[in-house]
């Protein structure tokens, strides 16, 4: 009976998550008129705050015959400028000499909106200045800021942020990360979207390149603690800060809104953009939105191991890994992954019929929506074999940044403790 009640529980527990990444992995998809949207129907960008008028129905946004005869192949055309989206491209960079040259030429290559590149140089001890200059000499949509002493109270990415968002010199504004790779119609699709739902705040989750164990494990689960746990229907009915949710490689905002939320000054002692500045808009009552951009962009986010241990450990406080959220996540995540293993393992010895059915019902509901998020976006099938693994590792994880936290020590960073 006790074996029985266990079962019930881990099916439980393993269905909470998959039913609620069922009902969201359609809501996470662009809205199916996003990608006509990138043809852009403005006849000016958007003002900052604007909120767009009704979108008409999809076959009046672009004329097919002018994409064929080439009409709008050179997005950056003189004649087409006052059509289409202004947006500044912001990044910050820190020794990223590796991959800022690619970050750059991809935003660049942009189709359908008028942009500036602006890069942030956050005191890199390697070649990023250099390669970021370069580019520049050859292309004067880029610009080169340097970076300025990190306050007291501030973290080097938020500051960064901050300081790109007053040199930028139009009206939306564009935050990636310097290992991001936008695709040639990311913004204008994203710029779409954000023109027809009004939103103030918008998020894409990048596709994210795996190639070492541990990140084909535990990367994905960012898709996975997303879909299986935010009420996405909710999220866009509300501003509750409680709904706030978010990719920090990369958001899109008009710079009304940006300042109404406060800047990044509003969250400049966290590591957690991707949560902690949606929460900003919405406590401003603002909306904000996440989106799939795994056909948008591409993004390695971490090349070791030890990377993804430390990227995971350093912001983990301020998601999950809080005294109030980590205990009921550790019984539901380890109940629908480790418990179904035992009780078909006991249930097996000792002939429990039902205790075992409802365990093998459990394990396999548990891997649904890893299996699910393998094919939608393109995510490692290793993860989804290792799912169990995959998920006490990252409990671990949290469990150890909630230690860290209390004994106050703070992971190291990029060369930095903040």
């Amino acid at each position: 009976m006790i074996l029985t009640a266990l079962a019930a529980f881990a099916l439980f527990c393993a269905a909470l998550p998959a039913t609620m990444f069922l009902a969201n992995r359609r809501l996470f998809v662009l809205h199916p008129f996003a990608d006509s949207l990138s043809h852009s129907r403005e006849s000016r960008p958007l003002r900052a705050g604007e909120r767009p008028d009704p979108v008409p129905s999809p076959n009046l946004m672009s004329d097919p015959r002018a994409e064929r005869e080439g009409e709008i192949e050179n997005p950056n055309h003189v004649s087409n400028d006052s059509a289409m989206p202004q947006l500044s491209v912001l990044i910050p960079a820190r020794n990223e000499a590796t991959g800022i040259e690619a970050s750059i030429l991809a935003a660049l290559a942009s189709k359908n909106v008028v942009l500036e590149v602006v890069v942030l140089d956050d005191d890199s001890e390697d070649a990023t200045a250099e390669i970021v200059s370069r580019i520049a000499v050859r292309d004067d949509r880029v610009r080169l800021v340097t970076g300025q002493p990190l306050p007291d109270g501030w973290n080097g990415k938020q500051h960064a942020c901050y300081l790109l968002s007053q040199a930028a010199k139009y009206p939306r504004l564009v935050f990636i990360d310097a290992d991001v790779r936008l695709k040639p119609s990311a913004l204008a699709t994203l710029v779409g979207y954000q023109n027809e739902t009004g939103v103030a705040l918008l998020s894409a989750f990048p596709h994210q390149e795996t190639v070492t164990i541990l990140e084909q494990w535990l990367l994905p689960l960012m898709h996975f603690i997303l879909l299986g746990f935010l009420p996405m229907s909710r999220m866009r009915q509300s501003t509750q800060p409680s709904y706030a949710a978010g990719c920090g490689q990369l958001f899109v905002t008009g710079k009304e809104d940006y300042e109404k939320a406060g800047t990044h000054a509003a969250i400049r002692a966290t590591r957690h953009d991707g949560l902690k500045l949606p929460r900003a808009y919405r406590i401003a009552g603002l909306s904000t939105d996440c989106v799939d951009g795994s056909a948008l962009a591409e993004c390695r986010m971490y090349t070791t191991s030890g990377e993804v241990i430390r990227g995971l450990l350093k912001n983990a406080v301020e998601g999950i890994a809080n005294p109030r959220l980590i205990v009921p996540f550790t019984l539901i995540l380890l109940g629908g992954t480790l418990l179904p293993v035992i009780v078909v393992a006991i249930a097996s010895i000792t002939g429990q019929r039902a205790a075992l059915l409802l365990g093998i019902a459990a394990i396999i509901i548990a891997h649904v929506p890893r299996g699910i998020a393998a094919v939608q976006f393109r995510q490692s099938w290793l993860g989804v074999v290792c799912h169990l693994p995959s998920i006490a590792l990252f409990v671990a994880i949290q469990w150890q940044a909630l230690l860290n936290h209390v004994l106050g020590r703070k992971t190291k960073w990029r060369g930095r403790v903040g």
